[in-house]
C-alpha cells in the first residue's frame, strides 16, 4: 500500500513523527513540506490529492494546524474524498461509510500517538458498500443532476 502524505508547517513535525512511526512498514511518497518554515497549505493539498486520484498512492494523509484547511483545499481535487477526523471512530467511519480516501489531521489539535492511532484505524478500515455506495454515487452526480 502506498500512501501520500503532505503538511505545511503547522504539520511538519506530526508528518515527521508519522513517517518515523506508523508509516515506516509502508511506502510513503513524502510530498512536504520539509522544515518548520512557513508555507502555504494548498500547495500539499493538491499534491497529495493528485496523486491518490492519479493512482500514484492509494490513501493521502494531509496535516495542517487544525485539519480543516487541508481538508477543504483537497476536496477542490475531483475523485477526491477527504475527511478531517480527531478520533479512532472518526476514522473508521470516515473508511466504512464513506470510502474516504484522504485522512486530514490537525497538527495543533492531537498528539502524535493518538494520531497513529487515527492512522491505524483509517488504514486497516474497509468500505462497507451496500447502502453506503448508494450515497456516493449521489454524491458523484452532484446537486444539480440530483435535483437539487
Amino acid at each position: 500500500m502506498k500512501i501520500a502524505i503532505g503538511a505545511d508547517h503547522a504539520g511538519y513535525y506530526l508528518k515527521e513523527a508519522l513517517r518515523e512511526g506508523i508509516l515506516a512498514d509502508y511506502e510513503t511518497l513524502d510530498f512536504g513540506t520539509y522544515s518548520p518554515e512557513r508555507t502555504d497549505y494548498p500547495f500539499y493539498a493538491f499534491a497529495v490529492g493528485e496523486a491518490v486520484v492519479g493512482g500514484k498512492a492509494d490513501f493521502g494523509i494531509l496535516i495542517c494546524g487544525t485539519g480543516i484547511g487541508m481538508s477543504i483545499a483537497v476536496s477542490r481535487v475531483p475523485g477526491i474524498r477527504a475527511a478531517l477526523c480527531t478520533n479512532v471512530y472518526m476514522a473508521k467511519m470516515a473508511r466504512a461509510h464513506n470510502d474516504a480516501n484522504i485522512l486530514c489531521l490537525g497538527g495543533r489539535v492531537i498528539g502524535v500517538g493518538l494520531a497513529e492511532e487515527i492512522v491505524q484505524a483509517f488504514l486497516s478500515t474497509s468500505f462497507e458498500g451496500g447502502h453506503h455506495a448508494r450515497r456516493l454515487e449521489l454524491l458523484d452526480r452532484g446537486p444539480q443532476r440530483n435535483g437539487g
